[in-house]
């Protein structure tokens, strides 16, 4: 699944949620995450979208976690430091780094240089395989995957479990509302 009309989608997301100017930022952004989303139901796509346009302060950057503050008070506060958040979903801790390297086929190359989370194509690759995987949280019925909360299209509701892939419940409402608008625009641009 991809989209097919592409100049709908960005036209919608420019009359809504990243408008009303594009930066080049904001559309390499989306056009990293849609490639990795390639082949995922509608609500996939969207929820992604949304994930990154709330993890990244909307810019749609891969960014550092604490990204205000300084290395230095990364390095002395964070005790996974160097393994510390960066991309779409803030990975941390050297063994996600390791298991995103490995499923990315980058050779070691992630877990050497952390800072490759930062390059879209990789911090989209984590956060698709992260999502669909259950990388990132689980409960006592199992992994928290795009498939467990996530029909082709979703409603508020259904958007609103799915932050349990991420973060809990942390702003899980917002970051429906924003996976909302992802999802009309998809839905615009042709996604199929």
């Amino acid at each position: 699944m991809s989209l097919g009309k592409p100049a709908e989608f960005y036209a919608r997301v420019r009359a809504g949620i990243l408008g009303p100017i594009l930066t080049p930022d904001e559309v390499a952004g989306c056009e990293a995450i849609l490639k990795a989303m390639e082949g995922l139901p509608l609500s996939h796509a969207a929820y992604a979208l949304a994930t990154a346009y709330h993890e990244t302060n909307g810019t749609m950057e891969p960014v550092r976690e604490a990204y205000w503050l300084t290395e230095d008070w990364r390095k002395k506060h964070l005790r996974y430091w160097p393994h510390y958040g960066r991309g779409y979903v803030q990975i941390t801790w050297d063994f996600n780094y390791a298991k995103a390297d490995d499923k990315l086929g980058l050779g070691g190359t992630l877990k050497a240089k952390p800072d490759r989370a930062l390059e879209p194509a990789i911090a989209a690759g984590i956060m698709r395989w992260g999502m669909v995987e259950g990388w990132f949280a689980c409960d006592k019925v199992g992994r928290h995957t795009l498939a467990r909360h996530l029909p082709p299209v979703a409603t508020l509701e259904q958007f609103k479990s799915a932050r349990r892939i991420i973060n809990g419940v942390d702003k899980d409402l917002l970051i429906a509302r924003h996976a909302l608008q992802f999802q009309a625009a998809l839905q615009a641009g042709g996604w199929a």
